[in-house]
């Protein structure tokens, strides 16, 4: 999220504004980040509530700030159908692995417990599956002999950073010319 953020202050992604940051845990610190940038924040529970309940409040407030693209950080739920269908082709998420590899938790000890030489991260479509939309972006970074869950992490989430503002830059000009 802070990477969007200074991705637009800093021009990566022309056209845009982040509008507001929603998290499902008011501890959340990427919400002390958005404040500290400026950028609105709520919280929406979900605790006691059906995902469509949950959902569709979320897709309500995005809706009611006329939001276009929804950039997923962090967000550990698959989405509702109706959520997927508020909208369609326009939600991204960013995965600390070279997808279709290591979908789910922990891809930075998948990879390493597979013996893979090379991990990274993808930027890709959200749809009804885990990980699985289209693919937008990936970057590989190399897994080194000695590398430990922390320390490959450490260098995926530096990549991670410039690739979903690549992203995100690359989808809202398609928006835009489409």
């Amino acid at each position: 999220m802070v990477a969007l953020v200074d991705g637009v202050r800093d021009g990566k992604i022309m056209n845009a504004e982040v509008a507001v940051v929603i998290s499902d845990q008011a501890n959340a610190g990427g919400l002390a980040k958005a404040q500290e940038r400026g950028i609105q924040t709520l919280v929406i529970e979900r605790r006691g509530r059906s995902r469509e309940e949950h959902d569709r409040e979320i897709v309500a407030v995005l809706k009611a700030r006329h939001i276009d693209l929804v950039c997923l950080a962090g967000y550990m739920r698959i989405l509702s159908s109706e959520f997927l269908d508020a909208y369609p082709g326009r939600i991204l998420n960013i995965h600390p692995s070279l997808l279709p590899l290591f979908p789910g938790l922990e891809p930075q000890k998948q990879a390493l417990e597979s013996g893979a030489k090379i991990s990274g991260c993808t930027v890709h479509l959200v749809d009804e599956t885990l990980d699985g939309g289209p693919i937008i972006l990936q970057r590989a970074v190399p897994v080194r002999a000695d590398d430990t869950v922390e320390s490959l992490s450490a260098r995926i989430l530096v990549e991670e950073h410039e690739l979903y503002s690549e992203a995100v830059a690359e989808v809202l000009s398609t928006m835009a010319n489409a």
